[in-house]
């Protein structure tokens, strides 16, 4: 028991030192992506949707339009940010981060907006039904995402290959995802309220606590899958990658 408490824990320190180390690409990245996308999901969260009727069909499509637009361009901003956390910690530049073009070229947007689609499906019927089904999903596919990227596997592969992945690690895995996850919705949600007690219920707090809490909250979970994916990898059959544990330095 207390071997797994230390290997947890040298694993969370592990994380914590990857993150500090590339804090300036992750949060210049995650400046790029979510503060546009901040201001997006702040104006969805602040239209009047009391004034549509639905007698008035134009409006109504309209509406579903913009959601649909509004959903799909926050998928395709935090699938580009996690595939380019996966890019930048593996990528044979001798640890110099990959230049955001490089990134956006290099990125399998398919495959992964399906990879998160469908892992997003199955986690939330899982946790309607009987709630333990939807934790266990989200454990057992939690490094597909990763695999897509880094081993360039299909959506159907990606999926089979985190099971074999997490098979005899179940625990281990599930103490590291899970309380990064649940940490960070605590923290977004926190963020928020600060926000909105400092800023009132407006336009620029919601902007404001969703964009600082995405900038600093999404590379930890990113970082996390990335490192489970290679260590996982390493120890079923030393395919993986040697993660970088630092940027070069210029």
């Amino acid at each position: 028991m207390i071997e797994r408490v230390k290997t947890l824990a040298a694993f969370y320190l592990r994380i914590g030192r990857t993150y500090a180390r590339w804090a300036p690409f992750l949060l210049l990245l995650g400046a790029i992506v979510f503060v546009p996308l901040g201001l997006i999901d702040a104006i969805a969260v602040h239209l009047d949707l009391r004034s549509v009727t639905v007698d008035n069909s134009v409006e109504v499509i309209a509406i579903i339009t913009a959601t649909l637009a509004l959903a799909g361009t926050g998928l395709l901003g935090e699938v580009f940010y996690s595939g380019a956390v996966a890019v930048a910690l593996t990528h044979p530049h001798e640890g110099k981060p990959p230049s955001l073009r490089e990134i956006a070229v290099r990125l399998k947007y398919r495959r992964l907006i399906a990879v998160d689609l469908l892992y997003t499906l199955v986690v939330a019927v899982g946790l309607i039904l009987f709630v333990v089904p939807g934790a266990a999903a989200f454990v057992w596919l939690g490094v597909a995402g990763p695999l897509v990227e880094i081993e360039g596997r299909s959506v159907r592969s990606a999926f089979a290959r985190s099971l074999r992945l997490v098979r005899g690690r179940f625990w281990f895995v599930f103490w590291i995802l899970v309380p990064v996850e649940v940490a960070g919705d605590g923290l977004s949600n926190l963020a928020a309220t600060l926000a909105h007690n400092l800023l009132g219920n407006s336009l620029p707090a919601e902007w404001f606590s969703e964009s600082v809490s995405n900038i600093i909250l999404t590379p930890l979970y990113a970082v996390a899958a990335v490192l489970l994916m290679l260590d996982l990898a390493a120890e079923k059959d030393a395919s993986a990658p040697a993660p970088h544990a630092e940027p070069a330095q210029a």
